[in-house]
């Protein structure tokens, strides 16, 4: 039965930009897991009353280099807006995110799957602070905020892929071009690059878009194929029933290969977002834009490789 439908999917790529600092203040950024909890904090990434953030110019550095290497369109006036929503591991309360005016739109990135050249494409790239970290351990929860106010990029993609190989493929050139401008080193075990994964099935011949379901940050990339193939099969199943699929986000165990609801899927309204007060606009000179550009990219090199060069596929990548 499932041969009759096709998944549709697009990602949320959360990437760890690769500055010194956090992303508001002086604290060391978390790029590799600290001695102890807790050690790598202050007011300001702590939320205290009155402390105020200051952009780091490290991170705004590598996001335009990032930008560079997505063939994204870099705007030279971007916004931060604040999300305002509950829980233990958000010490501010809110996030600092950009909803409306990001720092980059639109963008590609290029991959080769099964031997045939595929272009994936990028609707925006924002930059936001991380949250902290919550250990469940003895019926107790213990909360590290070395992590909260790190530095993040968002990559969203349009859903333009339609297997676990498509997925796979991008994610692999991602970390790629992460490291190759130097943005970030993009480790899936240190949490650097994680995954939502948006998934929707459909029948094959129909073009509308179905309700979708997010995978909430999936790691690793084995993990992430196991989990589009248990969700495929879960979506087609409930089809083939009568059943609907509800629009929402899962949390996924790899440990026990399912997911479970974790809540209905929101709107942008339910989190409240208004433009940060304490950050003015991020204005951006076309010179510093310019001077971060990135004449060639992995894969022309590899198309060159393959296609001048005529090496086979293997010592071209």
């Amino acid at each position: 039965m499932s041969s009759k439908y096709e998944l549709v999917m697009g990602l949320e790529t959360h990437v760890r930009i690769k500055s010194n600092t956090k992303m508001f203040c002086s604290c060391k950024n978390a790029l590799e897991l600290a001695s102890e909890a807790n050690i790598n904090v202050c007011p300001v990434c702590m939320g205290f009353p009155g402390m105020l953030p200051t952009v780091s110019s490290g991170v705004i550095d590598l996001a335009v280099r990032a930008s560079h290497a997505l063939r994204s369109v870099v705007q030279e006036t971007s916004i931060f807006d604040r999300k305002s929503y509950f829980y233990p591991d958000l010490p501010m309360g809110y996030q600092i995110t950009q909803l409306y005016e990001p720092i980059a739109i639109w963008g590609e990135v290029r991959s080769i799957i099964n031997g045939e050249s595929r272009t994936f494409r990028i609707h925006h790239m924002h930059i936001e602070n991380d949250a902290g970290k919550l250990v469940h351990a003895g019926g107790k929860t213990l909360c590290d905020y070395n992590r909260a106010g790190s530095p993040l990029m968002e990559i969203v993609t349009e859903p333009d892929f339609r297997s676990k190989a498509d997925v796979l493929g991008y994610l692999e050139e991602l970390q790629k071009l992460m490291r190759w401008c130097g943005a970030s080193d993009a480790d899936m075990e240190k949490w650097q690059l994680r995954c939502d994964v948006n998934i929707s099935v459909r029948l094959k011949w129909e073009t509308t878009l179905r309700n979708r379901v997010e995978l909430k940050n999936v790691n690793g990339f084995a993990s992430i194929g196991r989990a589009i193939d248990v969700e495929f099969a879960r979506q087609v199943e409930i089809y083939e029933t009568g059943g609907q699929i509800d629009q929402e986000t899962r949390g996924w165990s790899d440990d026990k290969w399912f997911s479970t609801p974790m809540r209905s899927k929101e709107d942008a309204m339910d989190y409240r977002y208004f433009p940060d007060p304490d950050l003015p606009p991020l204005r951006l000179t076309p010179e510093f834009i310019a001077e971060r550009q990135i004449a060639e990219l992995p894969m022309d090199r590899r198309m060159k490789y393959l296609n001048e060069y005529k090496l086979i596929e293997d010592d071209a990548r």
